[in-house]
């Protein structure tokens, strides 16, 4: 069946803006690694298109899909989680860091934005008192596959 056709054996319809999708999917970096997947957490995603789960590109290869369908998509960095952006690396002082959570390069830690909401810093670099912590996505700069299973369309 093509994707352009309505399912009529199942009812499903395609996927469009605002449906809500139950989704399973695999995103994988160029050297074949699984950098996340919705098998490895037991449970699919469900999301509504265009409620800012993912990017508009990311939707965009959605759309028109139904139920039970699977589709690969190879997307360069500036498609999937755009580049990394100098700007988003930040030199902090180390006593700012408080309290019990260890401070080692790799951590992940929250902290406070200029808008109150928390957003994920890396620690990349740890160079006497000075911190280095970069507030891009981790995938920034990263080309991507981008596997999905539909499991329903409403």
């Amino acid at each position: 069946m093509s994707q352009n056709q309505i399912n009529t054996t199942s009812n499903s319809y395609p996927i469009s803006s605002n449906s809500t999708v139950t989704l399973h999917f695999t995103i994988k970096l160029s050297n074949g690694s699984v950098a996340d997947s919705t098998h490895n957490m037991g449970k699919p995603a469900r999301l509504t298109i265009g409620d800012g789960s993912l990017s508009e590109n990311f939707e965009s290869h959605l759309i028109g899909l139904f139920s039970g369908d699977s589709k690969v998509v190879d997307l360069p960095a500036e498609d999937a989680f755009g580049a990394a952006n100098p700007d988003n690396i930040h030199h902090m002082d180390r006593s700012k860091f408080v309290g019990d959570a260890a401070v080692e390069v790799g951590t992940i830690m929250a902290f406070s934005g200029p808008d109150g909401m928390e957003i994920p810093g890396i620690i990349s670099e740890i160079a006497g008192d000075s911190v280095t912590v970069d507030f891009n996505h981790p995938l920034a700069g990263q080309d991507v596959t981008f596997e999905v299973e539909i499991i329903s369309v409403e």
